[in-house]
């Protein structure tokens, strides 16, 4: 008996050391202990539920990690309504809402706090004598959705609060930190996905996922800003609620200020209009509301929003051009993607004429028309995308952009997975996705055919030369040189091209069959594991999920892909004209790969191509990511380093350059690029 009180007061130990560690990394980001040291804890505490599981408990470390899909979300109703804030755009627009406020109370307001607008997705969160009950997003304001089994996985939020009795309701924003959003674009990206326009739309996709275990994977955040109910209340006004909630341990938004009136709240708002950058979240104003809840009373509320707080958004980064048009792209999933065609405008050193749309949430969510006036930016430095829209200067007659019900290519009627922004066509012969798919599989990373641009394969589709991935291998030099515009020379080098694009690695053509999720880095560890396009055919998702990198949903992807008629009769196809690369399955010696278990950043410019020396260095061991964390190891830098590297140098991140590495490595019997 005594040794199972010992186990039971050893796993209450452990949950509070790990709820500390957690507090202390997720909302204090100030760590006591190394990654490795947490594990332990973790690992312990798991064995010794795992050896007695009815000491397991809803509120335990150990069931953060999300459990069994869910079949839909429930719809709740909120005690009290979650309303809106009106925006004001201009320091005279705030001033004007203050006076206002003033000649209501027939009195100057006693006190204000100004806190960040975080841009994410607002959620309600109740707690029963402390212990976490149940998260419901904003929904319409008066009915929302139940993602308390996704809020469960998020690390910040304390699943028990000590001291707290009855209900306790606290409202909130979860969002995606930009690291995380940054890393999640990069992986899509390399699997061919629509990437997520921005940190809000990616928060609110995670949020409201039905696999749990998915959510977690997206290291969601959250900060609280407000007390709805509570039984347990002892604060009297707005600025001694977020103490208190302080106090009990929640995340509350940081930044936040009392002031004493509105000149200390417009000291606050140009103190982060320019101090936001360095904040690892989005936010797009600051907040202002009323301290005292008897003054909030008496100002009182519309249909829509409270009349006690206002919202000051931040000028939209970037510069304002207008959209000309909004054309409707299809990809090699079948993705349509909405760009805008822009009058063209200079932004940050180069012209730009189309900017993204990502996807038709987006689309709404901006309301951007035809004939608007749009302010451009670039998101990263790089893809320009449409930010707002100066509603302003919109012609009266000019309509929402639809929704396409239909493939602007092929007429097929669009459909849209549950749980998923994109519109798809289904259609498995549209031009459109056939056109993407080739240019996929002949382009540079995947069979990198040289010779064949957009052009010239839209115009051997056309004339029916080509009709998938394999018919490239039926061209004939005779036919080729008697098409517009080819002529003998020309022919002949494409065939000399694809006869040795035959003999290009199998990682490569893993990659450019463009199996949904498989990336570059997961065809590169596919291809070592199983050595050739037959084996990963007849491989269970067991086996694919052990592989590095493969998780049950890319496991998933392999299997559906290989199981459709279409896509075995393509690698048939493929087969049948001598594209079968072989690899020798992956027992590459560990004295072969001295970078194993280092996280490598690259920045600047290098001797090769970034993807080239990216993938050298997996082929060494490292893993290779795009953003330096705390979890970085080491930053490769180039010249004309940027951000990246003034990132590392704040986190104390070892950065080396080119001939550095290659000396360390020549030191353990490896060259970086052989001589």
């Amino acid at each position: 008996m005594s040794g199972e009180r010992e186990v039971a007061s050893r796993i209450d130990e452990l949950r509070r050391e790990i709820r500390r560690h957690d507090h202390l990394y997720y909302v204090e980001a100030d760590p006591e202990i190394s990654d490795f040291e947490y594990d332990q804890l973790l690992a312990e505490l798991q064995r010794l539920e795992a050896s007695d599981p009815s000491l397991v408990t809803p509120d335990s470390p150990t069931q953060r990690v999300g459990g069994e899909p869910l079949e839909g979300l429930e719809q709740v109703e909120h005690a009290v309504p979650m309303l809106s804030l009106d925006n004001s755009y201009s320091k005279d627009e705030l001033r004007a809402w203050y006076e206002r406020a003033a000649r209501e109370l027939d009195h100057l307001p006693s006190g204000l706090v100004a806190e960040l607008k975080i841009d994410g997705v607002s959620i309600s969160l109740i707690w029963v004598d402390g212990r976490f009950e149940r998260a419901v997003t904003r929904g319409d304001g008066r009915v929302g959705d139940d993602v308390t089994a996704n809020a469960r996985t998020i690390r910040a939020l304390p699943l028990q609060l000590d001291g707290v009795s009855g209900l306790l309701e606290v409202r909130g924003e979860v969002y995606m930190p930009r690291r995380v959003f940054s890393e999640l674009n990069a992986a899509r990206r390399e699997a061919g996905e629509p990437e997520f326009a921005n940190p809000r739309n990616a928060t609110a996709g995670s949020i409201r996922l039905l696999d749990p275990r998915l959510a977690a994977s997206r290291r969601l955040g959250i900060w609280c800003y407000a007390v709805a109910r509570g039984e347990d209340r002892r604060a009297r006004r707005h600025s001694d609620d977020l103490r208190w909630l302080e106090e009990l341990g929640l995340p509350v938004s940081p930044g936040w200020a009392r002031c004493d009136d509105l000149d200390e709240v417009i000291a606050r708002v140009d103190h982060w209009e320019e101090a936001r950058i360095d904040l690892d979240f989005e936010t797009d104003g600051v907040v202002v509301k009323l301290d005292d809840p008897v003054e909030r009373a008496a100002l009182g509320s519309t249909s829509r929003a409270v009349r006690w707080a206002v919202a000051y958004k931040f000028p939209p980064e970037g510069r304002t051009t207008r959209v000309l048009d909004i054309v409707v792209q299809v990809g090699r999933t079948g993705v349509l993607t909405p760009v805008a065609a822009l009058e063209p405008v200079r932004i940050a050193g180069s012209t730009v004429s189309r900017a993204t749309l990502h996807n038709f949430d987006e689309v709404d969510r901006l309301d951007v028309r035809v004939g608007d006036t749009v302010w451009v930016a670039k998101g990263g430095e790089v893809i320009p995308k449409v930010v707002g829209v100066v509603t302003s200067e919109r012609d009266d007659d000019a309509p929402p952009f639809p929704t396409p019900t239909e493939c602007p290519a092929c007429g097929t009627a669009v459909v849209r997975i549950d749980g998923e922004v994109a519109v798809r066509c289904p259609n498995p012969v549209c031009p459109a996705v056939l056109g993407s798919r080739l240019r996929h599989f002949v382009a540079r990373g995947a069979m990198d055919i040289d010779g064949l641009g957009e052009k010239l394969l839209d115009q051997l589709v056309t004339e029916g030369l080509v009709t998938d991935a394999a018919s490239l291998w039926d061209l004939d030099s005779d036919r080729l040189a008697e098409l517009p515009g080819w002529g003998r020379v020309s022919a002949d080098n494409l065939v000399r091209e694809l006869d040795q694009a035959r003999r290009r690695p199998l990682e490569r053509l893993l990659f450019g069959l463009g199996i949904p999720l498989v990336g570059e880095r997961a065809a590169r560890e596919l291809a070592r594991a199983f050595g050739s396009v037959e084996s990963l055919a007849v491989a269970d998702e067991e086996a694919l999920v052990e592989v590095d990198g493969v998780g049950p949903k890319m496991a998933q992807s392999v299997r559906r892909w290989f199981a459709d008629d279409g896509n075995r009769t393509l690698v048939e196809r493929l087969r049948a004209r001598g594209v079968d690369p072989r690899d020798t399955v992956d027992d590459q010696a560990a004295d072969e790969r001295p970078l194993e278990g280092t996280t490598v950043v690259i920045t600047g410019t290098l001797s090769r191509p970034r993807p080239e020396v990216a993938r050298r260095l997996e082929a060494l061991g490292a893993k290779v990511t795009g953003s330096v964390s705390a979890r970085t190891d080491l930053l490769l830098a180039g010249g004309e380093a940027g951000s990246k590297l003034d990132r590392a140098r704040d986190l104390g991140i070892e950065i080396i350059d080119e001939a550095d590495l290659d000396d360390r490595l020549r030191q353990k019997g490896v060259e970086l690029w052989s001589r």
